[in-house]
Parts: C-alpha cells; structure tokens; sequence
C-alpha cells in the first residue's frame, strides 16, 4: 500500500526551473532579506557601543612643567606633553591664571607661538589665530580648536595632568 505519492520531484518545487520565475523577489523572501539586514546592523551597533563602554581611557602621568617663578605675567614655556614628540605651550595669562594648548596647528600641523600684542595663539603658515582663553578658532583655515593641556598647581609647580581635545564652541 502506497501512503504518499508525489507528482513530481522535491527539488522541482523548491527550485524553479523557468527563467522568468527566477526575476520576481516574493515578498517572503524579502522580508526575509529585510529582516536579517536589520539584526545584522543592530548587532554590529551593540557590539561597536560594548567596545566603546569597555574601551578604559587611558591615564596620563602627571608632569611638572614649571614653577611660577619661572615663568613671567604674559611669558611662554614650551614642553612636551605626554609624550616627547607632543609639543605644547604654556601662556601665564595673569598672577594666578595659565593656559597650555598642544603647539601643532589643527590645520597643517605647523608649531602656533604667543603674540602678546594680540594677546591671541597664532599660525605662521596660513594666518590662522586661536583664542588663549580656550583655544578657540578666531580665523583662518584651522577646522577645529586646539587641544588644551590641563594643568594643576601643586605649591609653586604647574604640573600637566591630561589632555582635552579641542571642542567646537
């Protein structure tokens, strides 16, 4: 006795044989596409946001740079911070008020000095002036602000302690 018969084969139903058949995208099988593409992205998201939330910032050493009686109202020290190929500049602005921004211009990488005329970080290669109160784009080609260098006073040393990028005001 003979319990199941087919008409024709199984791989006749699964696969068309017509060419024009083979054009046309049911809508199961597009959703089907829709639906992975979708959890694919997501899990490449959580897993971009998982390395970011795991990712531990790395701490920079503290490093004296100077002490206040080096340094006059409105003279500059130059040092490397953090490592010895990042130059930076210190600006003593008031009695008890300094500033340090990474030397290297946000545009070319050209070394910024102190004008105390303008009272302004400048770029010598394409005219580019940056505040000294936070480093700020006043004009010219640089597309964002110089990345300041925090610093901490310990007795009479200024020592630097880490480094904040450059934000967009």
């Amino acid at each position: 006795m003979k319990l199941w018969t087919r008409t024709q084969p199984l791989w006749r139903e699964e696969f068309s044989v017509r060419a024009a058949d083979e054009r046309y995208v049911t809508r199961r099988q597009f959703g089907k596409f829709l639906v992975l593409t979708s959890l694919a992205m997501f899990v490449g998201n959580v897993w971009i946001v998982v390395k970011s939330w795991l990712r531990a910032t790395p701490r920079l050493p503290a490093q004296p740079v100077t002490t206040l009686q080096d340094i006059p109202i409105g003279g500059v020290k130059l040092f490397r911070y953090p490592g010895p190929e990042d130059a930076c500049i210190l600006v003593r602005t008031a009695d008890d008020a300094y500033v340090a921004y990474s030397q290297q211009c946000t545009h070319l990488s050209c070394a910024v000095y102190y004008d105390p005329r303008s009272n302004r970080l400048e770029c010598p290669c394409h005219q580019g002036a940056f505040a000294i109160t936070d480093g700020r784009v006043l004009h010219g080609p640089p597309p964002r602000p110089l990345p300041q260098i925090r610093l901490e006073r310990r007795g009479a040393t200024i020592v630097a302690v880490g480094v904040s990028p450059g934000t967009e005001a």
